[in-house]
């Protein structure tokens, strides 16, 4: 049986996004409650019924996590212009290597707008 399993988390941080025109709101410094949802797509193993560990997601994405919370994104290598379509390809270039089938991560700025990005290419999920 193929399924998707989603995990959420959440973190606080500030930015800038100088690709803004002057005068922009998003161009001052602000702040957002954003939420990460990490997406693996695979086949149910038939002997443990599950397809992944739930604590497997959680080890992989803490450390980004802890990089990130109450931080100014701008700062941060790679993240030099805190979009949410350049946060959501920076988790995915971390967390690809270590959650084998990820299928896709979203980034959520506000309860209304996310970004969702299934990356180039995706391997199939192991538990």
């Amino acid at each position: 049986m193929r399924v998707t399993i989603e995990k959420d988390f959440r973190f606080e941080a500030a930015q800038q996004l100088p690709g803004f025109p002057e005068g922009h709101k998003c161009r001052r410094l602000h702040g957002h409650s954003f939420e990460v949802r990490v997406a693996i797509e695979g086949e149910v193993d038939p002997a443990t019924g599950i397809l992944y560990d739930h604590a497997r997601i959680s080890r992989a994405v803490e450390p980004l996590l802890t990089e990130l919370d109450h931080r100014f994104l701008n700062e941060i290598p790679g993240l030099e212009n805190p979009t949410i379509e350049s946060m959501a390809h920076w988790f995915w270039e971390r967390l690809v290597p270590l959650l084998p089938g990820l299928a896709q991560i979203t980034i959520c700025e506000t309860p209304r707008v996310r970004c969702l990005y299934r990356g180039p290419t995706s391997s199939p999920a192991r538990s």
